[in-house]
């Protein structure tokens, strides 16, 4: 049926984008489609590809048998909503999915015969690729459609993407590939990556975005991580109360449990109106979760990032926020879910949980209505990726060199591929590099009397369709004592860093580092006051440098006397204390504070650069303190700044009492490097890094249904690996690539640079303080939650709050 037919049949009109879309699509083509969620993206590109496929039928007028239109999708929840749209319109259409959920019979179905259409996620897509066959299967292909590709093209699964999008076009060079995304900070590049030649459609669609904030009564003037929390419940469970369904989104998997218990407790006549969900759930649970949604039969869902993505709820009218969604593209992809069809507004009530957050809104907001939304930076030649590939390709047919190196360069983030990088990694499929030549299992791909590379033996092949796939969670360790008796489980991203001898909480306790063995971290009790390392949750998200910078821009104006906006009306009392006792920073000022307590000397600094980037400042600065002056610290960060904390006497002021921050030395990006390596355990989250990429090389085998090896086994077999590598081939490629994402992604070098320079750029305001100010006694809090089971640290934290208001004044 006809675009224009179809839609006018449902009394619908199309917009001028969706019009946009079908015209470049008829003229050859490709690109990609930015517009707001719900705006009508899936039927733009849909019947583009419909139209598409109408006008390369054969002159017979009889359509082709085989695959024409594959929808890539980065998560399997949504291959069901999208197959339901596609099959709307189209009836006449064979359209079916692919992905981890496929029952074997419908796969064997698809072995013989692929339908029309196919919606598959990258890791699906791959596998079809690898079979000797491929090219004839795909060779009725006329468009490619990546469904959230901001989602993708920001990892490895995007670079595994590209690689197929390579191999695709090499088949059929006149393939169209369209992308569709909500929410991206950098669309040129977002379409470089996908389709170099390609047009950018904006769909300017009168979409409304409503983010407002839920003010709370009392607003405490000396902040800490959570005070709010509960305090919040009763106005959540009204705003719930006054719409038909809400979506209740929270950062972490620990959270969403904790929201979802009280407010049953509170209303237990909502039971069975109620409901959670995140990815820790059953499969079955999920799916009867995202039912009630679409059916209307829930009240509200208590949620993580787990619903995200563009899954279709019309009956959604609201979404809260429990705490800040810490970055512009979040927010709107939350706020999305509400509202999620053209006309209607989309609304996302932002909750805070502690006080800082409502300048975090206020930033938000703002930030909203410029659309300053984040970029995502796409991942630059990895490795283990383009390893796994060419095995791929070598199961798929074979290939020789030079027209795949050529192929390879195609995908964006190959582009700069040097030739002994590509050596590299064809020697290391083919030989198992200068390590490995000894052993056959790692002879994975050979050239033929032809010269055309193959996977010589079919166990080979089996195994490497088996560890298709680039996602790799991150595993716990178990915590025990040296001297035997178990305590549990912590992420090992937080073990990784830890040096013998640091100490940390856990379990209730205050223990101290021994060593790393395998996948157990083994401790004993501590002794001696010294302070804890801070906890690294990965669902501890850090404040984008978009939020940051906005969230600095309402600091600024409130040094000039302007509180816009209830948040920052809220907001004025505690950010009045702070003046008074010290200053607020700003875009252009960076604010120290030192004190004087029982504890020792602290030292305050406020960048506002984000958690992660705090974490790696506040360890540099003390290790370049350190070799000044032997001096230990203990380090306590927020999204906003970080403390040090010594027992010994420093001279702060000399140095940091300056005006500007050119002139501290502890802000030089010289040695940077260097000094990162040796304040962390690089070498130590090198070794955890390389047991993902030694997982997507193939070197290390997960093993068969059922016999599948356990995490230690896991660890056990790359820590071999890495440390062969390490003596023996100290030039081995995935070894620097281990190194880099590690200082790329987990120690966010890249923001920490940035993070310095921005600091040499500002005034310094450095403050000897008699007390702890509003932003510093949020650190403080910090720390003491390391060191303090919940009760003392309440009644710890509610003394100090009583001494801080009684200094303050009314």
């Amino acid at each position: 049926m006809n675009a224009q037919a179809w839609f006018a049949e449902r009394g619908w009109t199309a917009f001028p984008f969706q019009r946009e879309v079908w015209a470049a699509a008829a003229a050859g083509r490709s690109g990609l489609l930015h517009a707001t969620t719900g705006a009508g993206k899936t039927y733009a590109v849909w019947f583009a590809a419909l139209q598409r496929a109408a006008a390369l039928r054969p002159a017979t007028g009889r359509a082709p048998s085989g695959l024409r239109v594959l929808w890539i999708t980065p998560m399997r929840a949504l291959a069901a909503d999208t197959l339901r749209a596609l099959q709307d319109a189209a009836p006449d259409w064979q359209i079916e999915a692919r992905t981890g959920d496929t029952s074997s019979a419908q796969r064997a179905r698809q072995n013989k015969r692929l339908p029309d259409a196919l919606v598959t996620t990258p890791e699906s897509l791959t596998l079809l690729l690898s079979h000797p066959d491929a090219a004839a299967r795909m060779a009725q292909l006329v468009m490619v459609i990546i469904d959230e590709w901001h989602e993708l093209m920001g990892n490895k699964r995007g670079v595994q993407t590209q690689l197929a999008l390579a191999r695709l076009r090499q088949w059929n060079p006149a393939l169209l590939v369209w992308g569709l995304s909500a929410t991206l900070g950098n669309l040129a590049q977002a379409r470089d990556v996908l389709a170099p030649d390609g047009v950018i459609v904006e769909g300017h669609v009168a979409k409304q975005i409503l983010v407002d904030t839920l003010i709370p009564e009392h607003p405490s003037r000396f902040p800490w991580g959570g005070h709010l929390g509960v305090q919040m419940l009763q106005p959540v469970l009204a705003e719930i109360d006054q719409h038909g369904s809400t979506l209740v989104f929270t950062n972490t998997r620990s959270q969403a449990e904790l929201w979802y218990q009280h407010m049953l407790d509170a209303r237990p006549d909502w039971a069975g109106l109620i409901a959670l969900h995140h990815g820790s759930l059953d499969k079955e649970v999920r799916d009867w979760v995202e039912q009630g949604l679409k059916q209307g039969r829930l009240k509200a869902v208590v949620c993580t990032s787990s619903l995200d993505l563009g899954v279709d709820f019309l009956p959604v009218e609201r979404v809260l926020q429990i705490g800040s969604a810490k970055g512009i593209a979040r927010l709107l992809q939350r706020a999305g879910r509400s509202g999620h069809a053209p006309g209607r507004v989309s609304r996302l009530t932002l909750v805070p949980t502690q006080s800082m957050e409502l300048l975090e809104a206020a930033g938000a907001i703002q930030a909203v209505a410029a659309r300053d939304i984040e970029a995502r930076p796409v991942p630059e030649k990895p490795l283990d990726v383009l390893v796994q590939h060419l095995v791929t390709i070598a199961l798929g047919g074979g290939f020789r060199p030079e027209a795949l190196l050529a192929e390879v360069r195609s995908a964006w983030s190959y582009r700069n591929l040097m030739d002994d990088e590509w050596q590299w990694a064809l020697d290391f499929v083919a030989r198992g590099g200068q390590t490995l030549v000894a052993y056959p299992e790692y002879r994975r791909v050979l050239p033929d009397e032809e010269g055309v590379y193959r996977v010589p033996d079919v166990a080979l092949g089996r195994r490497h369709r088996m560890g298709i796939g680039t996602i790799v969670s991150d595993s716990s360790l178990q915590v025990k004592y040296v001297s035997g008796g178990r305590l549990g489980s912590v992420e090992e991203s937080f073990i990784s860093r830890l040096r013998k001898g640091d100490h940390f909480l856990f379990a209730g306790r205050i223990l101290e580092f021994v060593r790393l063995h395998e996948m157990t971290a083994y401790v004993r009790r501590a002794t001696g006051a010294r302070g804890a390392v801070p906890r690294w949750q990965g669902g501890r998200m850090p404040m984008s440098s978009e939020l940051a910078h906005a969230a600095l821009a309402q600091l600024r104006l409130a040094t000039q006397g302007c509180f816009d906006g209830p948040e920052m009306q809220a907001l004025q009392p505690l950010l009045a204390i702070q003046q008074r006792w010290s200053s607020l920073p700003a875009a252009d000022t960076t604010v120290i504070e030192t004190m004087h307590s029982r504890e020792g000397r602290h030292l305050f600094m406020f960048p506002f650069a984000g958690r992660s980037v705090h974490v790696g400042l506040a360890s540099l600065i003390a290790f370049r303190v350190g070799r000044m002056a032997p001096v230990t610290f203990s380090i306590a960060v927020n999204d906003y700044g970080f403390e040090l904390l010594s027992a010994q006497e420093l001279d702060w002021a000399a140095l940091l009492d300056v005006p500007s921050g050119k002139e501290v030395s502890l802000f030089s990006i010289e040695h940077l490097l260097e000094d990162v390596l040796a304040s962390l355990n690089a070498t130590e989250m090198s070794q955890r890094r390389f047991r993902e990429i030694a997982r997507i090389a193939g070197l290390v085998f997960q093993g068969y249904p059922g016999q599948g090896k356990s995490a230690r086994q896991l660890q056990a077999s790359s820590s071999l690996f890495f440390a062969v590598f390490s003596q023996h081939d100290a030039g081995n490629l995935l070894l620097t690539q281990a190194q880099r994402e590690v200082l790329e992604q987990e120690l966010e070098l890249g923001r920490l640079r940035a993070t310095l320079l921005e600091l040499q750029a500002r005034s310094v305001r450095f403050h000897a303080i008699k007390r702890a100010t509003p932003f510093g006694f949020a650190l403080m809090v910090e720390r003491f939650r390391e060191k303090l089971s919940t009760e003392k640290l309440s009644d710890r934290v509610a003394r100090l709050v009583r001494e801080l208001e009684k200094a303050a004044g009314p």
